[in-house]
């Protein structure tokens, strides 16, 4: 049986280890739902997997060196990828290897902020359709906003890698974000 002043340091302990969790570790939340929604493709899906990954970087706290948010944003990539390989293994296929919303101005018309949501709908749905390794290091990128060697050690691969990948989903994207428009100038002009 352990002792009463063994067993208040303990707690003092573990309150403080809680304090210093949600202080370094829980300003990423939204981060972390922001990957998670990525790669699930399910605001539900990626609330589950966010969970599980913040329960499980709670329990291995004490193994934090450096920053924590691509400390964590590895964990829920992980814990995404675990979770797709339970529910949806087919899409794990593009990780076979090892929006920034503009503002709207209060002078903008409804014509204005139609357009507008258009706009980032078809961007949602084109990144949306790209493969997911690609996906992924756009998302830790450009909404992100993480470093290439960030975005490495998340994804557990080499920077080269990652700026290949990044490359790609970036022409990717352009060319579906062009042939959606080139659709929709189509439809008009008829």
């Amino acid at each position: 049986m352990m002792s009463p002043t063994t067993d208040a340091t303990r707690r003092m302990t573990l309150s403080e280890r809680k304090q210093r969790f949600e202080r370094v570790v829980l300003p990423h939340l939204d981060a972390a739902y922001n990957l998670a929604r990525w790669i699930t493709r399910n605001d539900h899906d990626a609330q589950d997997v966010v969970q599980e990954a913040v329960l499980r970087a709670y329990r291995f706290f004490e193994g934090l060196h450096g920053e924590a948010k691509p400390w964590l944003l590895a964990i829920v990539r992980n814990s995404c990828l675990s979770w797709l390989q339970v529910n949806r293994p087919a899409d794990l296929a593009g990780f076979d290897d090892h929006a920034a919303e503009t503002q709207a101005s209060e002078d903008d018309g409804p014509e204005t902020q139609a357009l507008r949501a258009l706009d980032r709908r078809m961007l949602n749905e084109a990144i949306a359709a790209l493969p997911a390794q690609f996906r992924e290091v756009l998302v830790l990128r450009e909404l992100e906003d993480l470093s290439y060697r960030d975005i490495a050690r998340i994804a557990d691969v080499p920077v080269g890698t990652v700026m290949s990948r990044l490359s790609r989903a970036r022409r990717l994207l352009g060319e579906s974000v062009r042939a959606v428009s080139n659709a929709a100038e189509r439809r008009v002009n008829r």
